[in-house]
């Protein structure tokens, strides 16, 4: 076997490795994780069809861990220049900028979103797509998080977070914000839905 084949052959894949980081992270900081395995392709894809694409305004990412749901933002047809991805974790920030050389890579904490964008959006926001564990985060934090999410985005554009509760992550009653959901996507581990979030 010639050495760039033996090489090859013992690297391993990046699905496998980002499981691995992913893992490693959730051992660590269960609660910030929130989830043991990177989003599944299914998921991401559905929380991605709901970004314009023809837009040219920032597409905002919380939690992009290691870019399972960046990937999908980007197969979809979002110019990787117009992402800004907010990742606590280090590590990841490093995988991110590495990975995807022509985004935004604000290492931050998503709960303090104002704080942490600080002057990065040339313009109001066409999308913010969460990965973040909304449920293991009482629901003060969570209706801040989005309250600060559309001081970002243009009216009427959306907050797409995902779950794996039966329940939605912020309640549908806010005043002023229409909420839709996708069907539940069996195919991901464990199952999960689609929340979207619409302020006028």
């Amino acid at each position: 076997m010639p050495l760039q084949s033996s090489v090859r052959a013992l690297k391993k894949p990046p699905r496998l490795d980002d499981e691995v980081r992913f893992l490693r992270s959730w051992i660590e900081k269960p609660l910030r994780m929130g989830a043991v395995m990177p989003s599944g392709k299914v998921l991401a894809r559905t929380m991605a069809q709901y970004v314009d694409v023809n837009s040219t305004a920032p597409v905002v990412e919380l939690g992009p861990g290691t870019g399972a749901i960046t990937n999908a933002l980007i197969e979809h047809g979002v110019d990787q220049k117009r992402l800004v991805l907010v990742e606590y974790n280090p590590g990841f920030c490093a995988l991110l900028r590495d990975r995807y050389p022509q985004a935004t890579v604000v290492q931050g904490d998503a709960y303090a979103l104002r704080d942490s964008l600080g002057d990065v959006l040339s313009a109001p926001a066409s999308a913010v797509v969460s990965g973040l564990p909304l449920v293991t985060q009482p629901m003060l934090k969570r209706l801040k998080l989005i309250r600060d999410a559309f001081l970002a985005l243009a009216p009427g554009a959306p907050f797409v977070q995902f779950t794996y509760s039966v329940a939605p992550p912020i309640p549908k009653s806010l005043p002023g914000v229409s909420t839709e959901a996708s069907e539940r996507i069996w195919m991901n581990l464990p199952p999960a839905r689609v929340w979207v979030y619409r302020k006028g």
